[in-house]
Parts: structure tokens; C-alpha cells; sequence
């Protein structure tokens, strides 16, 4: 009993021990993410019933906001939601933003930014050239202040996200376990969430968009990794979301509900080539394009690592 006690202690994700075997802290770290994520969103989720009261509302007889407005609540509350990790992380962790890979300067962020436009547009415009994408257009009455607000919403959603999967879990992995590890869990993590919304009727399109979604994950993973920060990450994740859903109006990970957007694109019917309802995200297109990323990214990052390693030993040899 005793021994189950220690046990329970130790891979609690309400305390910042590390003294225990790689598996048992690999299973801590998974608390750790899945307490933080549940907790962010009970909290938040909280929040807003609150606010549909405040407002005169009672969401339990369907009294509810427009769907808009909806959205935007939802999307700015992951902005409570990071403040509410971040003080679970404070509090529980004894740890500041830095330990959560928001290390100075905050400049790699538009290294991402430009990496997710460059990705996604070149998936996009090779899924186009195969006819599997239609482009309407412009639309004529775009809601503009929507399409703005979005941008903000996006960045904290994909910010959100990154806190989880790059911040606690590779931060704290990395350090304990090994990089290979630490970049597997948070993938796994990573993609379970997104599971929800994929279309299991298609078992070829959802395998595409598992492998994507891990695809993607190990990209984030590499630019954390070779910026030491997860700035890079925040960025390229909220750039693509947000040009996807707000921009070109395609798909986002499945929600098909465009609430507004500046062009006028559709699927054209469902295949491996769009990635029917879940959208591009589960293109086989989009897997050689985020594949050939990952690659290239790997390859740099290992480049890089073994520069570090002989100039460190040099270093070392030259003190000696």
C-alpha cells in the first residue's frame, strides 16, 4: 500500500518530481498534459456559461449567442486557457515561461509564419492544378472585421496547442528521457484530439490524415528544437490555420462550417487527393509537401547538432 501510495506521489501531475524511472515520468508527463488540458478547458468552459448569464441568457433553455459570436468567444477564451496553463505550470511545476519554450527573442515567430504560408500554399495550389480543389473566386460580401478577428483567434488557438504539445510535454521529455521520445509522445498527444473529427467511413483518408497530423507534429517538433524555443512552432501553426479556414475558406481538421472567409474554394468531391470532408489536411498531397519538410528540417537540425558537437569538443580539447 505503501509502495502505491509513493507510486500515486510520484506520477501526479500536481507536483514537479523527476526523480523515477523514463517510463513512469514518460506517464507523469501525459498527466501532466491531459490535467492541463482538461482543467484549461472546464475552467473555460465555465467562463463562458457565465457569460451567456451575465449577458441575460440561458444556454440551458438554448438561449445562446449567434454562431459569430460564438466562435469568437470560444477562440479568445484559449487566451484564458494559456493564462490558466500558464499558472497551472507555475503553481504545480515551479516553473516560469522559459521552461515552456518562450525563450527570448520572439523573432523566430515570423520564421514560422513564413514556413506554414510557403507549406500550405504549395498544397494547396497542387491539389488546385489536379482539379480536386475548385476556386470560385472572391466573395462579394466579405464580413471583413470577422475575418480580422479570426487572425487573433488563431493565434492563440495555435499558441494553445503548441503550449501543450512543444511547451510541457517536449520541454519536460527532452530533458529527462530523449529527444526521439519526447518528439514521439508529443506527436501522439498531439493527434489524439484530432481524431474526433476525422471520418473513419474512409479508412484511406483517415490514415492519410493520421500520418499528416504526425507529419506536422515532427515539423513543429524540429523547429522548436532548432530555434530553442517554440516561438517558430506558435507561428507556423496559427498562420496555417488561419489561411486555410479565414483566407482560401477550405476545411480546417474537419469543421467544414466556414464562418468567414475572402475566397471562395470547395472540394471538389471527396478523395486521398483533398481530403474529402477533413479537408487537405488528409491529402496525400499534403504528405508529400509537409514529408519533404520534415525531411529537409532533419536534416538541418542534425547538420546543425553535429556542428555544435565537434565545436564543443574542440573547445574542449583547446581548454585542456
Amino acid at each position: 500500500m505503501r509502495r502505491i501510495k509513493e507510486l500515486i506521489k510520484n506520477i501526479s501531475p500536481f507536483n514537479n518530481r523527476t526523480d523515477m524511472p523514463k517510463i513512469l515520468y514518460i506517464i507523469k508527463v501525459i498527466l501532466i498534459f491531459w490535467a492541463f488540458k482538461f482543467g484549461a478547458e472546464l475552467i473555460g468552459e465555465g467562463l463562458v456559461i457565465a457569460l451567456h448569464f451575465a449577458c441575460g441568457k440561458n444556454p440551458l433553455k438554448g438561449e445562446m449567442f449567434s454562431n459569430n459570436t460564438i466562435t469568437l468567444i470560444t477562440y479568445f477564451g484559449y487566451g484564458i486557457m494559456i493564462g490558466i496553463i500558464a499558472l497551472f505550470w507555475k503553481l504545480f511545476q515551479k516553473k516560469g515561461l522559459k521552461e515552456l519554450g518562450f525563450v527570448k527573442p520572439a523573432a523566430s515567430y515570423f520564421a514560422g509564419v513564413l514556413a506554414g504560408m510557403v507549406l500550405l500554399l504549395i498544397s494547396v495550389a497542387a491539389i488546385t492544378l489536379t482539379g480536386a480543389i475548385e476556386y470560385n473566386g472572391v466573395f462579394g460580401n466579405i464580413d471583413y472585421r470577422m475575418v480580422a478577428a479570426m487572425f487573433i483567434c488563431f493565434v492563440l488557438q495555435g499558441a494553445l496547442e503548441e503550449i501543450l504539445c512543444r511547451g510541457i510535454v517536449q520541454q519536460l521529455l527532452q530533458k529527462k528521457t530523449s529527444v526521439p521520445s519526447a518528439i514521439f509522445v508529443s506527436a501522439v498527444l498531439f493527434t489524439i484530439p484530432h481524431l474526433s473529427s476525422m471520418d473513419f467511413g474512409n479508412p484511406a483518408i483517415a490514415s492519410i490524415a493520421v500520418v499528416n497530423l504526425f507529419l506536422v507534429s515532427l515539423i513543429f517538433s524540429l523547429l522548436t528544437l532548432r530555434f530553442k524555443s517554440i516561438w517558430a512552432a506558435c507561428g507556423m501553426h496559427s498562420v496555417w490555420n488561419y489561411i486555410l479556414y479565414s483566407i482560401l475558406g477550405l476545411n480546417l481538421s474537419g469543421n467544414g462550417e466556414i464562418v468567414s472567409s475572402v475566397f471562395d474554394m470547395r472540394t471538389a468531391g471527396s478523395s486521398i487527393l483533398n481530403g474529402g470532408v477533413y479537408g487537405i489536411e488528409a491529402s496525400i498531397i499534403t504528405t508529400a509537401v509537409l514529408g519533404t519538410a520534415a525531411a529537409l528540417l532533419l536534416v538541418s537540425y542534425c547538420s546543425v547538432s553535429r556542428f555544435s558537437s565537434r565545436a564543443a569538443r574542440l573547445k574542449g580539447r583547446t581548454l585542456s
